[in-house]
């Protein structure tokens, strides 16, 4: 049986300069191009780059608005808005009308400053808002008179309220040309645009929300000051005490019109930061800051761990961690840390618990220079209790008993 090749043996080159190989002569009719890429179902509209100080002034020889790409349609419109209407005086040409001669009178632009236009090549008048903004013709009579094929017909001009300028302009407030003297100036008013409308309104809502999460930080800030509960048992609309983060919510409320006006009843259903979840992370927040002001004050300074633990109402054992140093100014400090949940009261998992909050805030074990608990024998026993455990990893950590679980253990015998 031969030797099995391997997955490189298939991709190795092989050397075939002294093997004879028949090769083909060149060819010389291959097509060696980049075949062209298969065209897609949906071509992508490539827009072409037009200067807009390039566009055609004479409304007579201008194409029609809907024959520019749709993305430079708005810029092509900005730029005919900017330039004005085209209204040139000029020596204009007569027409001849049965046995009259009249032409286009240049005080015309001073009664229709705003729209009216005038194509020297048509002989003929043009509205520049419908001719930005208008819908295309319909096919009725007139309808493209103003836009495509202008009007020239002078002799109705001076027929009073007959004038087809005025009736173009219409009496109607949602007539064709007045929708698009509208359109004309909202393009140009910048802060009307849609874009600027949600960002205005975005911003309104971002410094509401400021303004109501800046309450429940202030409410949340004094109560865990002062050590006071957050919840109350009916927080109801219709409770005489909601409890005291609600009320006291309500009260910084009563100081200041705007924060009455964004909290509580008058925030939105999805923003109210006063639910529990709220106020519990806020409060995480808070502890987080304080364990990085303490975790700065200690710097590298030699350290003393007071452990103890109780059961809550909901019979978990939590331990509280007390950290005792002396700070850069030579002052004792005794500082509350950390509290944890621990499934168990054993000494391993204890230690393991203190380890891991010491290691999160770059805490060494090996400066510790002392350790305070009660008398329990899963802390004090000099084997396999939790001093034990530290004196192995730390010398210098030594064990005290906890003098004011002494004074506890004393004024319980004495009473």
């Amino acid at each position: 049986m031969g030797k099995p090749k391997t997955i490189d043996a298939f991709f190795k080159k092989k050397d075939v300069s002294h093997s004879k190989v028949n090769t083909p002569p060149p060819a010389t009719n291959i097509d060696t191009s980049i075949p062209e890429e298969r065209p897609s179902k949906c071509p992508r509209i490539q827009p072409k780059e037009i200067d807009t100080t390039s566009l055609e002034r004479d409304p007579g020889l201008r194409p029609q608005i809907c024959e520019f790409p749709i993305n430079l349609q708005d810029e092509i419109r900005r730029a005919y808005i900017k330039a004005g209407p085209y209204q040139p005086v000029l020596d204009y040409p007569f027409k001849e009308s049965g046995n009259q001669r009249r032409r286009f009178k240049a005080l015309w632009f001073e009664a229709h400053l705003n729209w009216l236009e005038y194509s020297p090549s048509k002989d003929a008048v043009y509205c520049l808002p419908c001719y930005l903004f208008g819908k295309k013709p319909t096919g009725r009579p007139g309808s493209d008179a103003f836009t495509v094929k202008g009007f020239d017909n002078w002799k109705k001009v001076n027929d009073g309220m007959n004038c087809p300028l005025i009736g173009h302009v219409g009496k109607d407030p949602n007539s064709p040309h007045k929708i698009a003297v509208k359109c004309y100036e909202d393009l140009m008013k910048y802060s009307r645009h849609v874009d600027k409308l949600f960002e205005k309104q975005s911003s309104k809502e971002i410094q509401d929300n400021r303004l109501r999460l800046k309450a429940s930080i202030d409410s949340v800030q004094w109560l865990a000051l002062q050590g006071c509960a957050f919840r109350g048992h009916d927080e109801s609309l219709d409770s005489i005490n909601r409890g005291n983060f609600v009320e006291l919510v309500k009260l910084v409320s009563t100081y200041d019109h705007r924060v009455a006006g964004v909290v509580l009843e008058n925030a939105p259903q999805n923003a109210k930061y006063t639910s529990p979840t709220i106020q519990k992370e806020i409060l995480h927040i808070i502890a987080s800051k304080v364990r990085d002001a303490i975790r700065e004050e200690i710097g590298d300074a030699k350290f003393c761990i007071i452990i103890d633990k109780a059961r809550d109402e909901s019979k978990k054992e939590q331990m509280a961690i007390i950290l005792r140093f002396v700070d850069k100014d030579g002052f004792l400090k005794e500082r509350f840390f950390h509290i944890v949940h621990v499934r168990d009261t054993t000494a391993l998992t204890l230690k393991k618990e203190i380890c891991a909050v010491l290691s999160r805030y770059n805490l060494h074990i090996e400066n510790i220079r002392g350790q305070g608990y009660d008398g329990a024998s899963n802390m004090r026993g000099e084997w396999n209790g939790l001093q034990a455990l530290f004196l192995k990893d730390c010398p210098y950590a030594y064990y005290v008993h906890c003098l004011a679980h002494k004074l506890q253990l004393a004024l319980v015998s004495a009473s």
